[in-house]
């Protein structure tokens, strides 16, 4: 049997916890992580309703996108949804994992599912983070060269992109003099030794720093490896907020928003004129993304698509870019699709379902 723990781990490896904001509270809500999974719910949201539906499926651990806790709980006495969701969850052995503002920052995650909704080409992370990543340098015997490198890829080091296995060598010589309480692989004790290195140089996000070292150290043939680390002030362009693409074709405003509204399967948006009516490049964010207008606009978007804009923003606009709000449940309702198909190719042997609950609690008239 699959247990929680290993699902967990899957889907950190989708969306590490270590790219949520400082304000987000996802990971493992409630339950243990060795118990033994009998079936997944997916949902946006976790509320009591879900719990409900997830019992009558026979699941013990729901995996949603927003968590239903994000302050402390001082008590625990069902005065209010939250304490009332928790509750339930606990008293029926139900594990409620969430994966937010982790899943919204990797570039496969919560943005680029609405991109190909919409139909967008020539996707990139709209706003990438800085100072996520490293760079290793180290020195190894030229045999053995190639030997280290495959046990860093196999680890994650050396992925750009769409490119993997990078890095960069240079050939030159090594020198060192083993004391008398040393080890060597090459050459004798108190003697100086001089041996042809090649040093490599390395790419890899800062929080795998870990397991690169312990697959470095486990590679290298020397007893003691020279190495260092820098940190690098680079942007992880598959890290970030929201995302910028370009349409199949130029629409107008009003067949762009006709577009939108079937494609996200919308009831209603609100919307900016725009002073030039044409729509080729979007940008957009799942969720409240109103933080990113500037980014868009500095990068030429001709429409943003987001959610939970407030009235006097939307001036922010200036007709020079649409600012188009679906709706924060309606930006991100998708994103129950890419964690079932996620998950029912990962654990093809666990029954995994979509909540029957509409978990949005906002209505329209």
């Amino acid at each position: 049997m699959v247990k929680i723990k290993e699902i967990i781990e899957v889907l950190e490896k989708l969306a590490s916890p270590t790219y949520q904001e400082s304000y987000d509270n996802s990971g493992l809500i409630t339950g243990d992580k060795n118990w033994e999974v009998s079936g997944i719910m997916v949902s946006l949201d976790c509320i009591e309703a879900v719990i409900d539906d997830a019992i009558d499926k026979k699941c013990n651990m729901i995996v949603a996108h927003h968590p239903i806790v994000f302050k402390g709980l001082k008590k625990l006495n069902g005065k209010n949804y939250v304490e009332r969701t928790i509750i339930k969850a606990i008293k029926n052995d139900i594990a409620i994992y969430a994966i937010h503002t982790n899943l919204d920052n990797v570039y496969s995650g919560v943005n680029q599912k609405i991109a190909t909704q919409i139909g967008l080409k020539n996707t990139k992370i709209l706003a990438p983070k800085k100072q996520l990543l490293e760079k290793l340098v180290v020195f190894i015997p030229k045999d053995d060269t190639n030997k280290v490198l495959d046990a860093l890829h196999r680890v994650g080091a050396g992925e750009i992109g769409n490119y993997s296995h990078c890095s960069f060598k240079v050939n030159g010589t090594g020198s060192f003099k083993p004391n008398k309480n040393a080890n060597p692989v090459i050459g004798e004790r108190g003697q100086l030794e001089e041996v042809n290195e090649d040093r490599v140089e390395i790419m890899y996000p800062n929080h795998l720093s870990r397991q690169v070292i312990g697959a470095l150290k486990a590679a290298h043939p020397y007893e003691e490896v020279a190495y260092y680390i820098s940190q690098l002030e680079n942007e992880n362009q598959e890290v970030g907020s929201g995302m910028i693409g370009q349409l199949e074709k130029e629409m107008t405003s009003q067949e762009f928003l006709g577009h939108l509204k079937d494609s996200m399967q919308l009831n209603t948006i609100r919307y900016t004129a725009k002073n030039v009516d044409s729509i080729k490049t979007v940008a957009l964010c799942g969720g409240a993304g109103s933080f990113l207008l500037a980014s868009a606009m500095a990068k030429n978007a001709d429409a943003f698509v987001t959610g939970d804009f407030k009235y006097h923003e939307f001036f922010d606009g200036e007709g020079k870019t649409m600012i188009a709000d679906i709706g924060h449940y309606e930006s991100e309702k998708f994103t129950k699709e890419l964690l079932h198909s996620f998950l029912t190719e990962k654990f093809a042997n666990i029954a995994t379902y979509f909540t029957e609950v509409n978990t949005n609690p906002v209505k329209y008239f």
